[in-house]
């Protein structure tokens, strides 16, 4: 065992709670803000056209990005979350293995992905709420960043929990960060020097695609480098001996992990399905709140990831309070992000979402009407802040304790039972104002709901003895 690896095992075990969440939630914060204003950076630059129907554009891609996301979880957060529980109960090998399979397997998946989007590019998309004005602008979107850029966009992702999970929070953060600032200095770049006027959004794309491989190249270094320091590696013949209670382990996590937000993407395949089947101004509004809502979402999902490998460690080692105290800690600072949240979105909901549509372009009357439903859902939204917090944080906590059914039932009831039901039959009876509603309505229950399976994994697992 290395020093640095002792040092890493020392923080989860040792650190007082709050320093060591802030060590390890607090790169991990930052990189999901800049990799947030790196997701947001293309719709404020296309925003500035004033086209609507470019904007509606990438409220319909953004479905098929968040698959990467999605994607990424399976191997990331499953194997990280396992690679820290094995760091716990002192088994090294095993851990580097895990590391192994997992980085391939990303690989794997990706490119598996990336394939099927590819031939099925018009018909999804059509599926997902394009219409004939937008549909163009969504295929050259998804062609560039989905399908030419899956696979450094997936691995990134997917290197980066991995690092973070084995105690390299800051080198995981750095890597994502990049992305997002190049992105940044990228996008203006190619929409309105390198192309012509109308291609802003290919623009976007190639810049975005260009970014996500410049941090996966960062981030591969990054965890080769790690891997003579730490449990991690990316040598195949290494992920060929992973044993079949580990790769169980591993789907156990990362299965529900990536059903989670692959749920939430259908979640937002729906409300682009109703909110087109009204106006496209309608989908391009809801498009802009669903960027920006992602800011608070941002920081709470930073302060969940940075615990995770906390209580994953302390779960394992068998340390019952120290895993407690990190799990109220995470929660109480996350509900006060919420809760000022909800007084900023309230009293500033015209100006955020203007940053995102120009009025002073030629349709200026259509991007007005977009900017006035867009604040409209955004004062009905942010209300779920909180709830989405305890949604994000209990499943984060069960993925951490390994308990992949429990978290799998969670996501299940989170989506298919409270909201997308919900977002149907509030939008019958109240229009565009309801389905904003669904949003905060479903995530209550689901937070009820969660809580309640929570308390009891943990109960489960005093009583086997885990903890």
């Amino acid at each position: 065992m290395t020093k640095e690896t002792i040092n890493k095992q020392k923080l989860f075990a040792e650190t007082p709670v709050p320093k060591a969440l802030r060590i390890m939630a607090v790169p991990t914060i930052i990189s999901q803000i800049i990799n947030l204003v790196y997701n947001m950076v293309d719709a404020f630059f296309i925003g500035r056209t004033g086209n609507s129907y470019m904007m509606a554009a990438t409220s319909v891609t953004l479905t098929m990005v968040m698959m990467n996301v999605a994607l990424s979880n399976l191997f990331g957060i499953g194997g990280g979350s396992l690679v820290a529980r094995l760091m716990g109960a002192r088994k090294e090998k095993e851990a580097k293995a895990v590391s192994a399979f997992s980085f391939w397997g990303a690989v794997c998946i990706a490119a598996v992905y990336a394939a099927l989007i590819g031939i099925f590019l018009t018909p999804l998309l059509k599926f997902l709420g394009a219409s004939a004005a937008t549909l163009d602008y969504a295929k050259s979107y998804a062609l560039i960043v989905v399908v030419i850029g899956g696979i450094p966009s997936i691995l990134s992702l997917a290197s980066a929990h991995l690092l973070r999970n084995a105690g390299f929070s800051g080198k995981a953060s750095t890597g994502l960060s990049m992305g997002g600032i190049l992105n940044c200095f990228l996008d203006p770049l190619f929409m309105f020097v390198l192309l012509p006027k109308g291609m802003e959004v290919t623009g976007a794309a190639i810049a975005t695609a260009l970014s996500n491989t410049i941090a996966c190249v960062y981030l591969v270094a990054a965890y080769a480098k790690a891997g003579k320091e730490a449990p991690l590696s990316m040598d195949p013949r290494l992920a060929l001996t992973v044993t079949a209670q580990n790769r169980k382990g591993l789907f156990a996590v990362g299965i529900p992990s990536a059903l989670l937000t692959g749920l939430f993407d259908l979640a937002n395949i729906c409300v682009n399905i109703i909110a087109s089947s009204h106006s496209d101004m309608v989908l391009a509004g809801m498009g802009i709140v669903m960027k920006v809502e992602r800011i608070p979402n941002a920081v709470n999902i930073g302060i969940c990831q940075g615990m995770l490998p906390i209580v994953a460690y302390n779960y394992s080692s068998g340390n019952h309070s120290r895993m407690k105290e990190t799990i109220r800690t995470a929660r109480t600072a996350g509900l006060v992000i919420s809760g000022l949240s909800i007084i900023m979105f309230t009293l500033l909901a015209d100006p955020f979402v203007r940053l995102f549509l120009s009025t002073k372009s030629q349709d200026a009357a259509t991007a007005l009407i977009t900017i006035g439903y867009a604040s409209l859902f955004l004062r009905i939204r942010c209300f779920a802040s909180p709830v989405q917090l305890i949604n994000y944080h209990t499943s984060y906590c069960m993925q951490a304790m390994g308990k992949g059914k429990a978290t799998m039932l969670h996501a299940f009831v989170r989506e298919l039972i409270f909201y997308i039901p919900l977002m149907f039959t509030l939008d019958h009876f109240l229009g565009e104002k309801g389905l904003a509603m669904a949003l905060p309505v479903g995530e209550g229950l689901a937070a009820v709901f969660a809580l309640y399976l929570l308390n009891k994994a943990i109960k489960e697992s005093e009583a086997e003895g885990m903890l």
